[in-house]
């Protein structure tokens, strides 16, 4: 580390601000922990740092968590409550909501970079509380409600809040930002747990779901108040940094982003639930379906981030999100208990993996700290459309009554494989462009 501070190399990964003194990073290419007087430091931890990563997972807990249990919303409304209405007209119900979550990245991300922090935080939580008891409300067979509740008012109060709560660990850590990224991330895989198993269990019970959803209002209540209060901003505001000429390069993030691979992201959860209950799966097992898989994916969004600060977030997403799009065909043959219960738990593991390092692999295209939130911002943006058009299509390749199951497996596949590849295309210009294999 000695050596690192002696002998200051320009990064090639971020640089500081105008009127910042660049961070000072050693041989390797790395920003050490510890910079010169003037320079960008980055701790690596201590209280604050954690106690933010604590309020980012927490938060996480409430959004993607809660995205991540539609699947037991999908099985009820398509079974019970909107039973008239096909699974693909349900299912917009989530792309929506799933879709507002990521486009608001983009104006959360540059007011993120402005300093506004905790503005941000506090309306969203608001807007996204006051519309999931909202959601609480909504009659049976009143489709409108629902996709207003829902898909519009907890869509935009989670845009709000997610990216300034996953970019903001980007400004207390480097050498270690996957582990803290992934950690934060590891927030949704423990909402991914307990919302469906709450949620099946109230739906289904005396409780009904006007409490199901109210049990889970007061839950992300006391989460986000909570996260509102320990969450701490570090680094001065762009205005008080003085202007920035560095724009972000949109064509290179465009290249950058695995767009396809998010398209089929999210389907095999939207849709393993039901999917199980229609294979005769027990329902004791198909209604923890969920929770299995994002339990296993606990792990695929902390330990392959762990690998990623080590090897390259790039050199592990490649791998896992070319494993999850192999493990989808296995969807063909896990028409049993344990067949669905080894699905999930491998494909959560996977999946888990590749979600979780696309947020690092975005940072690490930022060449300007003032830039972090625009950069993961627009990529986000894009997402969202990519997630809006996805699951209805998967809904629409359903086709009800009989539930073709072929065909919305074999489109989630091979746009998860295909995805792969341009990830690995990717790779290889950042590769050619920099000359390391490290990324």
């Amino acid at each position: 580390m000695a050596d690192a501070v002696l002998t200051p190399v320009k990064d090639e990964s971020i640089e500081a601000p105008q009127d910042v003194t660049p961070i000072v990073s050693g041989p390797d290419g790395h920003g050490d922990s510890t910079g010169e007087k003037g320079s960008i430091s980055f701790p690596e931890g201590g209280l604050t740092a954690w106690l933010t990563v604590l309020g980012g997972s927490m938060v996480l807990f409430c959004t993607i968590g809660a995205v991540q249990s539609f699947g037991v919303y999908q099985d009820y409304y398509t079974r019970v409550s909107l039973d008239e209405h096909p699974p693909s007209d349900v299912s917009w119900i989530g792309a929506l909501q799933v879709c507002l979550l990521f486009t608001m990245g983009l104006p959360a991300g540059k007011l993120f970079d402005e300093g506004y922090f905790h503005v941000l935080l506090a309306l969203g939580s608001l807007i996204y509380l006051v519309s999931l008891f909202m959601l609480s409300l909504a009659k049976p067979h009143h489709y409108y409600q629902n996709i207003l509740a829902q898909g519009v008012g907890m869509g935009i109060g989670m845009g709000l809040i997610f990216l300034p709560s996953l970019s903001i660990a980007s400004h207390y850590f480097r050498r270690k930002r996957s582990l803290a990224i992934g950690f934060v991330i590891a927030g949704s895989s423990i909402g991914g747990v307990i919302f469906p198993i709450l949620q099946n269990h109230l739906f289904y019970s005396s409780a009904g779901f006007p409490w199901g959803v109210r049990a889970a209002g007061f839950i992300c209540l006391f989460l986000l108040g909570s996260a509102n209060l320990l969450m701490k901003t570090r680094l001065p505001t762009r205005k008080q940094r003085g202007p920035n000429n560095i724009q972000p390069d949109v064509a290179a993030i465009m290249r950058d982003v695995p767009y396809l691979v998010c398209v089929a992201g999210f389907i095999t959860v939207f849709y393993l639930q039901l999917y199980a209950v229609l294979h005769g799966v027990p329902s004791n097992i198909a209604n923890y379906a969920l929770s299995i898989l994002n339990s296993a994916a606990l792990f695929g969004r902390t330990l392959p981030n762990f690998a990623g600060d080590i090897y390259g977030p790039f050199n592990v997403a490649i791998p896992m999100t070319f494993i999850a799009g192999g493990l989808i065909f296995a969807l063909f043959g896990a028409t049993s208990t344990g067949g669905m219960v080894v699905f999930a738990l491998l494909y959560g593991f996977f999946s888990g993996g590749f979600i979780s390092l696309i947020a690092p692999i975005a940072a690490s295209f930022a060449t300007n700290l003032g830039e972090v939130g625009v950069r993961i911002g627009i990529l986000c943006f894009f997402v969202g459309f990519a997630v809006l058009t996805g699951n209805p299509i998967a809904g629409a390749l359903l086709r009800p009554p009989h539930y073709s199951w072929y065909r919305p497996i074999l489109f989630a596949a091979i746009v998860v494989l295909f995805g792969s590849f341009l990830l690995f295309i990717s790779r290889a210009m950042v590769a050619r462009k920099k000359g390391i294999q490290r990324l």
